[in-house]
């Protein structure tokens, strides 16, 4: 006779294999910011704080689509809510496409832009699908499901992107800073932005061929007020009622900010080292490599070992120990222990999101998008490290930026969390 923890596994099995392709595909997009960064600063001709206008651009959408995304999905429902962010996305890869061959740089952004757009819409109702799809106190470990396939879609990138576009940067870099006449050193830039004309294209396809596949998949809709409400009746408080989710968002802010400077800041830091562009341009990947080892150690430890709390705290305090290791040590030793730090950052959004939106009933959607919104410390905290680096070591920059992120991060493990 089969159990009914095994029915009920079977019964959201299909559902997590089809949002799995979901995060691969998302994963894939996202994590090239870092190799883009490097990109833009030839292909436009740039300083960092300008190349930093990338995940600028792209994670600033977070923060102003996810509530409208929220009240999108409470009017299309979550599959066909997903299937709008792909559509979205879709056309912000040809966007980005078209403006970033002709070589107009805030015609790219708005491309990124729209992309982060379709990618608000698509995990603020992704996100709280997996988090509800099967028991609450296992939700990080299917988070962390989403998040291997995620980060190791954010591994293959830099290395796919890097191979197709970046390869034999340092002697590109030479020719173009030695080109004989103005009109030589703008071919050579013209010729080199073009080449992410094709990938971005079969990208925008890939997309839409998703979108069209969700629309005609039996992924079922879920109703998260119905799902996630405790038996006091949480549906009838007022989302400002819930302390554990305003923390969570502050947290989700600090979480991303530190995640996305470990992964798309990293080539710059190691550009601070004099390292070559070459070797930096894959720097991102080894940080999402940490990352991957991360989710296998989360997912074999919660919530058997360690409750999901327990080990954002001790996430956080590692990364506080990586910090301190990075700041103490230089060249390669500094920037492995930077790339190490996404060890300790996988497991955070798969900790913070189902503590934040536990018990929000009738909330859930609306806190969802609350939590998307805080997405936007990725826009942030890169671009706060660029603007600090101008003025003090660059070390110390990153330092002074990720450790107060991992305190509250700590703060949040131990006792924010709590919901009364």
């Amino acid at each position: 006779m089969t159990s009914p923890s095994a029915a009920t596994q079977r019964t959201y099995l299909g559902p997590m294999i089809t949002i799995g392709l979901l995060f691969f595909i998302f994963g894939f997009v996202t994590w090239l910011n870092g190799p883009l960064i490097t990109f833009v600063k030839l292909a436009f001709d740039l300083d960092d704080v300008n190349a930093f206008l990338v995940p600028m651009a792209f994670y600033l959408s977070y923060f102003f689509l996810a509530l409208p995304s929220s009240a999108v999905l409470r009017r299309t429902g979550m599959k066909r809510g997903m299937a709008i962010g792909l559509f979205i996305m879709a056309a912000g890869a040809v966007c980005f496409g078209h403006f970033t061959t002709a070589r107009i740089y805030n015609g790219a952004l708005i491309g990124l832009f729209v992309i982060g757009t379709g990618l608000a819409l698509l995990q603020t109702a992704a996100n709280p699908y997996v988090s509800i799809v099967g028991p609450i106190a296992s939700a990080a470990r299917r988070i962390a499901v989403m998040g291997i396939c995620n980060k190791f879609a954010g591994l293959l990138a830099p290395i796919v992107f890097g191979g197709l576009v970046l390869h034999g940067l340092d002697d590109f870099a030479v020719r173009v800073n030695t080109a004989p006449t103005p009109q030589d050193r703008a071919a050579l830039l013209d010729a080199f932005a073009a080449q992410v004309y094709i990938p971005y294209m079969l990208m925008a396809a890939l997309l839409a061929g998703l979108a069209i596949f969700i629309l005609r998949s039996s992924l079922p809709d879920l109703q998260p007020e119905a799902v996630n409400a405790h038996a006091t009746g949480a549906g009838a408080k007022s989302i400002f009622a819930y302390p554990h989710l305003w923390l969570g968002v502050a947290g989700i802010f600090a979480y991303v900010g530190v995640e996305v400077m470990a992964a798309d800041a990293i080539g710059v830091y190691g550009e601070g080292f004099g390292l070559p562009l070459d070797s930096t341009r894959l720097f991102t990947s080894y940080t999402l490599a940490a990352m991957l080892l991360g989710y296998v150690a989360g997912l074999a430890l919660i919530p058997r070992f360690v409750s999901q709390e327990r080990y954002l705290a001790i996430s956080a305090a590692l990364g506080i120990l990586l910090c301190a290791g990075a700041y103490v040590t230089s060249g390669a030793v500094s920037v492995g222990f930077i790339a190490a730090l996404g060890f300790a950052n996988a497991m955070m959004w798969p900790a913070i999101f189902p503590l934040a939106i536990r018990g929000l009933g009738r909330h859930t959607e609306t806190g969802s998008a609350l939590l998307i919104m805080a997405v936007a410390g990725g826009a942030i905290m890169p671009w706060l490290f660029a603007i600090l680096k101008q003025h003090i070591d660059f070390q110390l920059a990153y330092a002074a930026l990720a450790v107060p992120s991992y305190l509250f991060l700590l703060y949040f493990g131990l006792r924010g969390h709590r919901t009364a």
